[in-house]
């Protein structure tokens, strides 16, 4: 309040500065205090008396008190600190009191200050009291809902605001701007009171609304009456509760579009499906198109990064199964495939209130209009039309793609027909090149993916219990360093986890000959959709991973066995467990030591190896039984994931 202006209607008292500049004939400038007796004292002047003074009278009264004894002079004269001045805030108030306050405050200022009524405290009959007389009645609700605070006053020393006890009460709950319980002042009426809450919102109904009244503290009843001019005339009393209900959801003259293109479109008489939907290119929405131009804008943007990766490119290089998945999604996802044969209504009985589901062919209601599969629609309908995600096609109608790359004249995404085979698709990409090795080609399967990650958890779950159930089952004190064997369990978890961050890849084992190499080579398998056929190059080296002194890729060399491969790797570390030694063959197989233990099936380091083979040696682990058992199809599902890190980082 120090640098608000002052009022001319301000009355001056004790303890308000004056500012008095004259020039003239009397030069004066000094800084005054009212006194208590209500005067000030000029210098060359004397004494004035100011008291009662309102603020807009004080420069002309001090030019004739000073014009008595000095003539042709300029007179200026200026607030300084007001004074401050003492109230009280009694009654229901948050904070009931004695205030000290500037002398420029008004009622609301103290309210402020105080903050305001109580829980209990009235908010329509705030009182200002002067002496023994009520000055003036506030009301907060005129304040906060119309601006209005034309009965607010200023304060003078001694005024006390008393905030007498909360009166009549309303509730008002439902579909209003601001529901609430408000107060009631006076006779109000159901208009007064809404307006008051802000008013009814936009779905509120006008034609039914419920009023809860208790009466004589004795009984509850509840009336039931349209918001008209006779309802919105009608007198609340204290303790009602006014319930605004919200207009129906229903809308009478829609239908519902459910499926690609979705929405709500407007019905009328005579509507058919046909003329909800006028063709087939109209169920093509803006996401199919917005999938399309994201696929266009990720295309340029790959290969922009890799013509700055790498200018020449490599037409040799492994294929990235990530890459595999993201195509096949991204082609699945923005196919706007639809089932054409089915489509459904669902439309409410008003009789009985249950749900009738009316099937008809879609394709024949949009080519032929004038047939029976061209149902009328009424108000209310919900049209379901049913993609690739929601109902499976079946086989002959369903669209599947499948992906080819590596060593064929023409890779890329071809779609493939029912019955269409390996074969097929390979001699549609143009057939193999001169370089092609089939007898490592791969070709991974999304079923057998998933198949292979629930077989790969349950038996990954079953040596985790066996390896416990061994842990805990043990009898105390048997082993001579209990901490050594906690450590081991602690190792044998930590292997058995490392297994699950292994994914498996769906490799399908074509089980091709060594020397296949035209396309009847290939086996006349049936394709599926989202299946992925690679074809490497000739490869020319033979890898040995694992618990060896050299893990490295050697040179092949037709005649060489398993066994020299091994000594060129520096042989068996003292950590390798020799007895579980395997060969990941280039076509996916698994070859393991223990299969190769009988007499009459030939010693394992005494085998042949292909290009493209894989020798693994696994570190030394006293696992349980369990994984012994799993190990031959274990293996097979890590040499899939890779001939390299993925395994040894599982194995070990």
């Amino acid at each position: 309040m120090d640098r608000v202006p002052v009022p001319a209607n301000y009355a001056l008292g004790p303890g308000d500065e004056l500012l008095i500049r004259a020039w003239g004939k009397i030069d004066l400038e000094c800084h005054v205090v009212v006194d208590r007796n209500g005067q000030v004292f000029l210098p060359k002047v004397g004494t004035v008396s100011v008291a009662g003074l309102r603020y807009e009278q004080l420069e002309g009264y001090l030019h004739s008190a000073i014009g008595a004894l000095y003539k042709d002079f300029e007179l200026n004269v200026t607030m300084g600190q007001l004074r401050s001045i003492q109230i009280f805030v009694l009654g229901s108030a948050r904070q009931p009191g004695a205030y000290t306050v500037s002398s420029l405050s008004t009622l609301v200022d103290a309210l402020f200050a105080s903050g305001g009524p109580s829980g209990t405290g009235t908010m329509r009959h705030i009182q200002l009291r002067r002496g023994d007389r009520m000055i003036t009645e506030f009301d907060i609700y005129e304040l906060l809902r119309k601006g209005d605070k034309s009965n607010d006053l200023q304060l003078l020393p001694g005024d006390v605001i008393y905030i007498p006890s909360i009166g009549p009460q309303v509730a008002m709950v439902g579909s209003i701007n601001e529901p609430g319980i408000y107060e009631l002042k006076d006779t109000t009426t159901i208009d007064s009171a809404l307006k008051d809450a802000g008013g009814l919102t936009n779905l509120a109904t006008a034609d039914r609304v419920l009023l809860e009244r208790i009466e004589n503290h004795r009984r509850r009843r509840v009336d039931e009456f349209a918001l008209d001019a006779s309802g919105l005339r009608r007198v609340l009393d204290d303790g009602d509760l006014l319930r605004i209900f919200p207009i129906s959801s229903q809308f009478e003259n829609a239908v519902t579009l459910r499926g690609p293109k979705q929405g709500r479109y407007a019905w009328h008489e005579g509507m058919r499906v046909s003329d909800l939907i006028p063709s087939r290119d109209s169920l093509i929405g803006n996401e199919h198109w917005n999938q399309q131009n994201h696929l266009a804008a990720a295309t340029r943007a790959d290969l922009n990064g890799h013509s700055h990766s790498n200018a020449h490119g490599d037409s040799h290089a492994e294929p990235n199964p990530d890459s595999h998945v993201d195509m096949m999604t991204d082609i699945a996802e923005s196919s706007a495939e639809i089932n054409w044969d089915y489509a459904a209504i669902e439309r409410l009985d008003g009789h009985d209130l249950s749900t009738r589901l009316i099937a008809f062919n879609l394709g024949s209601a949009l080519d032929h209009p004038a047939s029976s599969d061209n149902p009328a629609l009424e108000a209310g309908d919900v049209v379901t039309v049913f993609a690739r995600k929601d109902l499976p096609l079946p086989l002959e109608k369903h669209a599947a793609f499948v992906q080819v790359g590596g060593e064929v004249n023409a890779p890329g995404v071809y779609p493939v027909n029912p019955g269409d085979t390996l074969r097929d698709v390979v001699r549609r990409a143009g057939g193999l090149t001169p370089h092609s090795y089939l007898y490592a080609s791969q070709l991974t399967r999304v079923s057998t993916r998933v198949a292979q990650e629930q077989q790969l958890k349950l038996s990954i779950a079953r040596i985790q219990n066996e390896l416990v159930s061994r842990f805990v089952s043990a009898p105390s004190g048997s082993p001579a360093n209990p901490l050594g064997q906690e450590a081991q369990l602690g190792s044998q978890q930590a292997a058995i986890a490392e297994l699950l961050s292994v994914h498996p890849t769906g490799r399908v084992v074509l089980d091709m000959s060594p020397e296949a190499h035209t396309i009847n080579d290939i086996p006349d398998i049936v394709l599926e959709d989202g299946d992925s056929y690679y074809v490497p190059l000739k490869l020319s080296t033979i890898e040995v991973a694992g618990a060896v002194y050299n893990e490295n890729a050697f040179r092949y060399q037709k005649k060489k066995k398993l066994s020299t491969y091994l000594e060129d790797a520096g042989g068996p570390t003292r950590q390798a467990d020799a007895r579980r030694i395997f060969l990941i063959r280039a076509d996916g197989s698994v070859i393991s030591r223990q299969s190769r233990s009988s007499p009459w099936r030939g010693r394992f380091e005494g085998l042949s190896l292909l290009p493209g083979d894989a020798i693994v040696v696994p570190t030394k682990l006293k696992l349980p039984g369990g994984f012994a058992r799993q190990l031959s199809f274990l293996t097979q599902i890590l040499s899939q994931a890779a001939l390299t890190g993925g395994v040894l980082s599982a194995v070990q």
